[in-house]
């Protein structure tokens, strides 16, 4: 999910892409080789070290099983981070919310082209010819509405206290739309990619309207049980304590430093980026996705397909990275994935094509400063973990 904090602290969206491969790393001392975990630890610590307050990560290959954690699973806590704690994954909500909308294409229910008329007329006055391809893909020209719903709720733009206030209150799907509709809109449909978290509440609506059941419902049936997933939720409600990594956001020294965000309600997302979850179910999922366990092999082709290439290439609620384990001179090959961004919460999670191959990871703790500089560099993890799998 990507939003705006208030004037002053700003969320900036999607973590960067991993930079190249940094190499192997050198000769080891006396005590012997350093392994691929021992690596994977350091680059953990040295997120906390850094400002993160808990961090989970884990790589699947076949020949690396790795789930490691570091610091507290709350800011100011003792109880220490682990690697099965579950944590908001925010917008890798969108991949599992695109499987479902694909198995109603497989079905015959939907096609790509059905429109959002089609299934709940007049939600979009206007608008009349936005498809599900359009919003899966974020080529609607809807804006993403986050920004605009909570500010409607915020009188002062400078308070904290007032974000904080609206981010704890119930939103209704039809208050996500009202939010975009007053939003100035970014193109016509099909014309360019723009991210829109309201395209996916939409998408959350046309299922519910469409089957007749909750989206926590269709996710369960749909998704979490046939991919295994045994800690994945779709909460309406802030998470009770318990193994689960606390929210908390860095608003600057100006702006309060420090702030728990435990009061965080997750319909500020919605079908958008409401799940909470852990590494091993993100890493189950997108293995699950991509080997048709899911979607028909068929269906996957057409979800990571780009439909953009401008920024990220964007499929139907998935992206692609260039895999670092190509050789130079062999043809490009992908990873496959997404990543969300909550206020409190950063989450990145892909698999190779094959599904052989995952990393997961979830960090607490966030940057919602101007300065990106003012915490850790995400990349110190995840660089050697991509290169983890190779």
């Amino acid at each position: 999910a990507r939003q705006a904090a208030p004037t002053g602290p700003a969320a900036s969206g999607t973590p960067a892409a991993p930079a190249g491969p940094a190499g192997p790393a050198g000769p080891a001392g006396p005590a012997g080789p350093v392994t691929p975990g021992a690596v994977l630890d350091a680059a953990l610590e040295g997120l906390v070290a850094d400002g993160a307050v808990g961090v989970v990560g884990r790589v699947e290959t076949p020949a690396l099983s790795w789930a490691g954690a570091a610091g507290t699973r709350e800011r100011g806590g003792t109880a220490p981070a682990r690697s099965h704690d579950a944590f908001r994954v925010a917008s890798n909500t969108k991949p599992m919310v695109a499987t479902l909308v694909m198995q109603q294409v497989e079905q015959g229910t939907w096609a790509l082209g059905t429109t959002v008329d089609d299934v709940l007329p007049g939600l979009l006055p206007g608008h009349p010819g936005i498809t599900v391809e359009h919003l899966l893909s974020h080529t609607s020209g809807m804006p993403t509405g986050t920004d605009v719903l909570l500010a409607g709720r915020i009188s002062d733009p400078t308070s904290i206290a007032e974000f904080l206030a609206a981010a704890g209150q119930d939103y209704t799907g039809a208050d996500h739309v009202a939010a975009a509709l007053a939003t100035p809109w970014t193109g016509a449909p099909g014309e360019r990619f723009v991210y829109s978290n309201a395209g996916y509440v939409v998408l959350g609506m046309m299922l519910e309207q469409q089957t007749g059941r909750d989206l926590d419902r269709l996710l369960r049936s749909g998704v979490t049980w046939p991919a295994r997933m045994l800690r994945t939720d779709l909460p309406d409600e802030a998470p009770t304590p318990g193994a689960f990594l606390s929210e908390s956001g860095w608003f600057g020294e100006g702006y309060g430093g420090w702030i728990p965000l435990t009061g965080f309600d997750p319909d500020v997302f919605g079908a958008a980026g409401a799940v909470t979850s852990t590494t091993k179910d993100l890493a189950a999922f997108s293995s699950a996705l991509v080997t048709g366990r899911l979607v028909a092999p068929g269906t996957v082709a057409e979800m990571v397909r780009p439909r953009s290439t401008d920024g990220l290439e964007y499929g139907l609620g998935v992206y692609r990275l260039p895999d670092p384990c190509v050789a130079p001179g062999e043809p490009p090959a992908w990873l496959y994935g997404h990543d969300g961004a909550s206020f409190g919460t950063l989450s990145f999670s892909v698999t190779s094509a094959d599904g052989a191959r995952q990393v997961a990871f979830g960090v607490t703790g966030r940057n919602l400063t101007a300065d990106p500089a003012a915490l850790y560099d995400l990349n110190e993890a995840l660089v050697p973990m991509l290169l983890a799998t190779c």
